[in-house]
């Protein structure tokens, strides 16, 4: 018996042993998921070791490939996948040795294989943390392709239900990148589109690449192949992008000297592209000779290119973009008789990260309670507050850089034991919502210190001891809105003193209602100060008819019973409704735990029913049934300017120069009617792009006045309050004083102007940290370059004299002190000017083009090779 126990031990001890040494295959920096797989296992093709996804993801269910497939000569990754049926996002997390600002390949794989039996391949997106990726709309093996530098420690990949189908995933690969190689930092991502090995005859990745990039044939036909055997002197001689010496070990080159390589392809895309070029003599030419020649991209010379004897050289190309994209590489004179050659060939596509991670503190803090309480909702995957469209159930956000999760609502989700610090690192909360679950213990200290946080919902749960000296101050001040109730154990205030018969319970309902009734007699007297003092463009009567009320019911039935989410503020959400007579409209509901929300809901509401103009968001009606508050707008077909601007993949429209100069025109004939039209004058307070919307015609309308003052007297000059708005608007002036006048409104236009101009945030993100717009552009207006201020998507298309002169106008928006900005009707009546100086050169261009006539394209000698269709890699 003894002896057999020990042979056994002696079994398990040699499988334990081939395990490890197998595991230790694996080169370093590499991370290789079989998503849906049912164990590891060792891929004898690739001399690589795979995963389950087991540890990376909490969601989802294994599924195999359909029987009929299952026995098909296909790799063993394709045969299994996760399915993904419940949930809108579903996330990997990978967390890589060297964590952040390094560089990896990623590369996820699908093969539908007809799994559910449907014959129906799905359609989803994928996206890299916060930003869209691709979308994969593929029923035969596919594998999508990035270069990425990740700014945080977790990289996560996402995948999202867009209604097509349930979303699935093969494979998910990650490879470390030497850090010298590839143009890209945590501001952007590579998208892989083709990697052609120039005259080969296979298809190459690890153990051939040691980055495992994947390498397929390309060859062309008017080209003379050549290749040679010296692999070995290839390999030792390689350079930092390590391309494969059985790719570079092929090339191809044309007939003679005089020709040159030269290649096209039409995109119908306006990413900027980045080419990389690999090359290697594969020929030992006499002494004293060698191949020389030039490498151009779209009619700009890239470099010069002098080969020796099977050293590797890579060529990066400066970014191009246009509809057609062309190289050519020709030799020079000192080439002699030696034509150019061309070995590899990468091509990219560069995409700017526009979505701000929500602030890494509050995800740390989120995780820790969803840890905690192991927290099982199905929209709590990737990032909680970014998409917008995506942010975590029971959250509200604040969309500043970096947003920040300021409402957090947790009731009745079985939270069980005492209240976890996590909550106290939650620093922007405003409302925090824990009632209904089964919480105990004693409330802690830290509730109190928590700056910003206004409503704290505890009730129904089973706290225990008395409520801090330290919270109950703050509820006794009005600071904070506290509701204990159903807490048989726990102590409010004195009340366990028999001495003392105060009800602490009482005093945050009276602050409520105390609250409410003060907000409601602010917009009153506001409202009684703009109908006694309208001006010309204010409309006669308090309400107009078509400001209708609605009751909740209709609002239900309008709406689909509130089915569609086309935003979200700290008030509540946004629906998108159709009315009778089917014309669409926008239903801002009002959160219940909303309090900021609720001042800011009653505000717009009576500032909508007496301003109008056709450049403000016009108001259909309201709901006021009860405990459910809603607004109801004209429904804007393009929605906010800040989408057009920044969402570069999702955006099937680039706003031209003419349609950000009418945009302009509109917002500031919108403005001057608030400080100009209104008596008294109205100050916006909050203008930003994401506050101007477009409608079907292209036509901007400010929205969002929830934050809006009306002056007490015409003749004013300012308004004292707190600072309020959006961080990269705010007037300098008035965030260090709190007075605000209507050139602060100014400031927050110049901003706007700015961003109209160049496509950027307020705030832009580089590799040293965040610059405000203001002083990124002074940078090129110091050395006379408007070109590089303009957005690069509008491809030059612009007049240059009107892009100085709204730059001019945005400047003059944008003195720190109000006296040196003017006045709103000033820089409409500049942008007007601007925009006959735009259409004057259009109209100008239009006769010179009609003398020249339209011009054919060119033809192109035999050497061609047109890159017309893309292979199945994305």
């Amino acid at each position: 018996m003894q002896v057999w126990f020990l042979l056994l031990v002696a079994c398990f001890a040699i499988a334990a042993l081939d395990v490890a040494q197998t595991q230790d295959q694996n080169p370093a920096g590499f991370v290789n998921i079989d998503c849906g797989a049912p164990n590891n296992y060792y891929d004898n093709s690739l001399g690589l070791y795979y995963y389950t996804d087991a540890g990376f993801i909490d969601s989802g269910e294994s599924r195999q490939i359909s029987t009929v497939f299952i026995n098909e000569n296909i790799m063993q990754q394709a045969k299994n996948l996760r399915v993904f049926y419940n949930g809108t996002r579903n996330c990997y997390t990978i967390r890589p040795d060297k964590g952040k600002g390094n560089k990896y390949v990623i590369r996820a794989s699908f093969y539908y294989g007809n799994h559910d039996g449907t014959n129906q391949g799905p359609t989803f997106d994928l996206y890299i943390g916060t930003d869209y990726w691709d979308t994969m709309d593929w029923s035969r093996f596919v594998y999508y392709e990035i270069i990425h530098v990740p700014s945080t420690d977790d990289i996560q990949v996402c995948l999202v239900n867009t209604g097509k189908g349930y979303p699935f995933i093969s494979t998910l690969e990650l490879r470390s990148l030497d850090s010298s190689v590839y143009q890209v930092d945590s501001t952007a991502t590579l998208f892989y589109n083709w990697r052609y090995d120039i005259g080969g005859s296979g298809t190459y990745r690890y153990p051939q690449d040691v980055y495992d990039r994947i390498w397929s044939r390309k060859s062309n036909n008017d080209w003379v192949t050549f290749n040679t055997t010296a692999t070995t002197s290839l390999s030792s001689n390689n350079d930092a992008y390590k391309a494969p010496a059985e790719v570079l070990q092929t090339a191809q080159r044309v007939t003679d000297v005089n020709s040159s390589i030269f290649l096209y392809w039409n995109t119908s895309s306006n990413y900027k592209w980045g080419i990389y070029f690999h090359f290697a003599e594969l020929e030992a030419l006499p002494s004293g000779q060698r191949r020389e020649f030039t490498l151009s991209v779209n009619g700009n010379l890239t470099k010069t290119v002098s080969l020796e004897y099977l050293k590797p050289v890579t060529v990066a190309s400066a970014l191009v973009s246009g509809s057609k994209i062309n190289f050519s590489i020709s030799a020079t004179k000192q080439s002699g008789k030696y034509p150019p050659i061309l070995n590899a060939v990468e091509f990219y596509t560069i995409i700017e990260h526009l979505n701000t991670p929500t602030s890494i503190d509050d995800i740390t803090a989120i995780k820790g309670v969803k840890k905690v309480y192991n927290i099982n909702k199905e929209s709590w995957q990737g990032d909680p507050c970014v998409p917008m469209n995506l942010t975590w159930e029971g959250l509200g956000c604040s969309y500043d850089n970096p947003p920040r999760i300021t409402t957090l609502n947790l009731s009745s989700s079985k939270l069980n034991g005492d209240l976890s610090a996590s909550f106290s690192n939650l620093s922007a909360l405003v409302s925090l919502d824990l009632s209904g679950n089964e919480l105990t213990g004693q409330l802690p200290q830290w509730l109190a210190e928590m700056a910003n946080l206004k409503t704290l919902n505890l009730s129904g749960n089973n706290f225990t001891g008395s409520i801090p000296e330290s919270l109950q101050k703050k509820v006794n001040d009005q600071s904070l809105q506290l509701s204990v109730v159903n807490n048989p154990n726990l102590c409010v205030e004195d009340s366990c003193k028999p001495n003392k018969k105060k009800n602490s319970v009482i005093v945050p309902v009276i602050a409520a209602v105390a609250g409410s009734v003060a907000v409601l007699l602010l917009v009153l007297v506001i409202i009684w100060r703009i109908k006694s003092r309208r001006g010309k463009g204010a409309t006669k009567g308090a309400l107009k008819s078509k400001n209708r009320p609605f009751t909740y019911r209709e609002v239900l039935k309008i709406t689909d019973n509130l089915k569609t989410i086309i935003g979200e503020g700290g008030f509540g959400k946004v629906y998108i409704g159709k009315l009778e007579n089917d014309n669409k409209v926008a239903v801002k509901m009002l959160s219940r735990t909303s309090q900021q929300g609720y001042k800011e809901f009653l505000a717009e509401a009576q500032l909508l029913m007496i301003v109008h103009h056709r450049n403000l968001v016009s108001l259909v009606g309201y709901c006021d049934d009860t405990e459910n508050m809603a607004l109801i707008y004209e429904f804007m077909e393009y929605g906010n300017l800040r989408q057009h601007l920044s969402d570069q993949r999702t955006s099937s429209h680039i706003l031209t120069w003419n349609e950000r100069l009418r945009i302009a025109v509109d917002a500031a004939q919108g403005l001057d009617y608030l400080h100009n039209g209104c008596k008294p004058p109205i100050v916006h307070r909050d203008l930003k792009t994401p506050n101007i919307l477009l409608n079907e015609n292209m036509q901007a309308k400010i929205a969002d006045f929830g934050l809006s003052k009306a002056f007490a007297a015409e003749n004013d000059s300012y308004i004292s309050t707190r600072p309020a708005g959006t961080p990269g608007y705010l007037d300098p002036e008035f965030q260090t004083s709190g007075n605000l006048n209507k050139k602060s409104d100014v400031y927050s236009f110049g901003v706007i102007l700015l961003e109209l101009i160049t496509g950027y945030p307020p705030v832009i993100r580089s590799a040293n940290g965040h610059m405000h717009i203001l002083q990124w552009v002074k940078t090129f207006i110091e050395r006379g370059d408007v070109q590089s201020i303009v957005d690069p998507r509008l491809q030059g298309n612009f007049n240059i004299n009107s892009a100085w002169k709204l730059v001019e106008i945005a400047m003059s928006c944008l003195p720190p002190t109000a006296i040196q900005r003017p006045d709103i009707s000033h820089v409409l009546a500049e942008l007007k000017e601007c925009w006959e100086m735009e259409t004057a050169s259009n109209r100008n261009q239009r006769l010179e083009d009609g003398r020249r006539g339209s011009m054919e394209s060119f033809d192109m000698n035999s050497t061609e090779a047109s890159f017309g269709s893309a292979p199945s890699a994305r």
